[in-house]
């Protein structure tokens, strides 16, 4: 008679630490969102496309500080550190998918709240870490984090003798993007609009627009934005009041005004000396080949944004024509054309969306919650924007950036992304 192992026979006990072992390299949770329980039955090219947060988080100076010290002591200090980070990870929902040297890349399947509290609760662990490095007469860590949210294709690559698991797409490329712009702007933390709008609770972060950026390889510019609920008390507060004139300065650098982001901004940097984007952008304002190019008014339509489905194409283009003719009246002031064109923007946006909710429904289409949400993301806005113009703004310029931003270059981000994904998926 054949006996069963039970949980006092050391083979049981090897084969739960083996499994144990295993799960250090490949998450439980991996395993998970690729649908399989069992690691041995993982397979090559298994993959499983998700919504998620991405963030990646990397210390800063690590290059420096590694050459000053022996390669154990790199070792001891990366695993100290990242021994500190991981519980803070787990806690809230995370995985962390890899480390890149002295970076992680961590997965927050659940949503971006889980991604920007842990991000906090990171800066407050190494706030205590560091506290332990200055008694020991070591210099502190500093880290940046990129976040951002996104459609991404999980799965599993290698050969017959080695397979790791790994996450791609577009998301991926833009949080890791966003962490490197950390060290440039020398802030802690920076996300993304698709970030930003998946937030169950937006108004409750303290968040700052800080520059428009474009991945490698992509010709549509991301807003970037900062989160500053970690900041110093007094600095976190001084950036609240200065918050719609630091966005105004930049709405009229970003639109060619250099003297009135200069003007704005000479405000911003007596107010904040230490902040480096207002130090930047007076510097780019005072020597303009430095910084980024001025951004165009309007957009025109371009063949790259053809999804390949004619109707919603025909939708898109009306869209964006009467946007771009929308900012330009703002811009030049002529109030008169403004409540003619907002009704014509309104119903191509609902005769788009009404053509894209068919597709969906066609095509029993995985992501159509996420697409709706951004749908009346964009109405929201839309409203928003009506309700600004109504009133009346005391700075076009900043309305036309709003405009620009929230509008156009949205429309082509979702465009060029989720209605890309969507109208692929129908011609499969």
């Amino acid at each position: 008679m054949t006996t069963l192992p039970t949980t006092d026979n050391p083979w049981h006990e090897r084969l739960t630490e083996t499994e144990l072992a295993y799960s250090r390299f490949v998450p439980r949770q991996f395993l998970q969102l690729l649908g399989v329980e069992d690691i041995r039955k993982v397979q090559i090219s298994q993959q499983v496309e998700c919504e998620m947060t991405i963030m990646f988080a990397d210390i800063r100076g690590f290059t420096a500080l590694a050459e000053t010290i022996s390669p154990q002591e790199v070792f001891n200090f990366l695993n100290a550190y990242l021994d500190q980070m991981e519980p803070v990870i787990a806690a809230h929902g995370g995985l962390i998918d890899k480390y890149i040297g002295d970076a992680i890349m961590a997965l927050f399947p659940s949503g971006p709240d889980d991604a920007l509290r842990c991000s906090l609760a990171m800066l407050a662990k190494l706030d205590e870490y560091n506290i332990g490095r200055e008694r020991a007469g070591y210099a502190p860590v500093r880290i940046g984090i990129g976040i951002n949210s996104g459609i991404v294709t999980l799965g599993t690559i290698g050969g017959h003798d080695r397979m790791d698991g790994t996450v791609i797409g577009d998301a991926v490329n833009l949080a890791a993007r966003l962490e490197r712009l950390t060290k440039f702007y020398e802030i802690p933390i920076l996300t993304s609009e698709h970030t930003l709008e998946r937030l169950s609770e937006p108004d409750s972060w303290r968040v700052r627009f800080v520059d428009r950026a474009r991945v490698r390889g992509k010709q549509n510019h991301q807003p970037v934005f900062e989160i500053f609920d970690a900041d110093p008390p007094g600095i976190r507060e001084s950036k609240q009041k200065n918050l719609e004139l630091f966005e105004m300065a930049l709405a009229h650098y970003h639109l060619g005004d250099l003297a009135g982001a200069r003007e704005r901004l000479n405000v911003c940097h007596e107010r904040m000396p230490g902040d480096k984007p207002t130090r930047m952008y007076l510097e780019y304002c005072n020597a303009p080949s430095s910084g980024n190019a001025r951004i165009e008014l309007t957009e025109p339509w371009r063949l790259e944004f053809a999804t390949g489905d004619k109707v919603v194409d025909a939708e898109h283009q009306t869209m964006l024509s009467g946007l771009n003719a929308l900012a330009r009246a703002v811009y030049l002031g002529s109030s008169n054309l403004i409540p003619l064109l907002l009704p014509k923007i309104i119903s191509a946006a609902e005769r788009n969306f009404a053509a894209e909710e068919t597709l969906m429904r066609a095509n029993q289409y995985a992501f159509s919650e996420l697409h709706l949400r951004q749908h009346r993301h964009f109405l929201a806005t839309l409203s928003a924007l009506e309700q600004e113009l109504t009133i009346g703004s005391d700075d076009p310029i900043l309305t036309t950036f709003h405009i620009r931003q929230r509008l156009i270059d949205w429309l082509i981000d979702h465009i060029l992304t989720a209605d890309r994904h969507l109208t692929y998926r129908h011609t499969l």
